[in-house]
C-alpha cells in the first residue's frame, strides 16, 4: 500500500486503515496517521500527495493549513493527518467503529 508506505516513510504515529467498502458508499477506506509536530504534518501530506501524483491519482486537499487536521481526499480513499490533539477530538476510531480497522508500524 503505497500511501501507508508514504506516511510510515516520514515517520507517522498510529497509522490505522479504517475499510468502509460495506459501511459506506462515499469512499472505500480511511488512512489516519498522528504527526508527530506541525512541520511532520506538512511533510506528511508532501509525502502522501507525492505518492498520488506517482499514480496518476486526482485529490483534494482540505486543512493544508490547520495545525489540527490534513484531508486529502483522492476519491475511492480519504488520509487523514492529525495532530495528536485533533485525533483525539475527532476520534475517527470511534465515529467508524463497525468497520474492520488494521493498524501498521511506524517506521522509527
Amino acid at each position: 500500500m503505497p500511501i501507508i508506505k508514504a506516511l510510515q516513510d516520514k515517520h507517522a504515529l498510529d497509522i490505522i486503515l479504517i475499510d468502509l467498502r460495506q459501511v459506506s458508499g462515499f469512499a472505500d477506506a480511511f488512512a489516519v496517521a498522528t504527526a508527530r509536530s506541525e512541520i511532520n504534518a506538512s511533510a506528511l501530506m508532501d509525502a502522501v500527495t507525492e505518492t498520488l501524483d506517482g499514480m496518476g491519482t486526482s485529490y483534494k486537499v482540505e486543512g493544508a493549513e490547520s495545525s489540527r487536521w490534513k484531508l486529502i481526499d483522492a476519491g475511492a480513499a480519504i488520509i487523514h493527518i492529525f495532530s495528536k490533539s485533533g485525533r483525539e477530538f475527532y476520534d475517527l476510531e470511534r465515529l467508524w467503529g463497525d468497520a474492520p480497522i488494521f493498524r501498521f508500524e511506524s517506521e522509527e
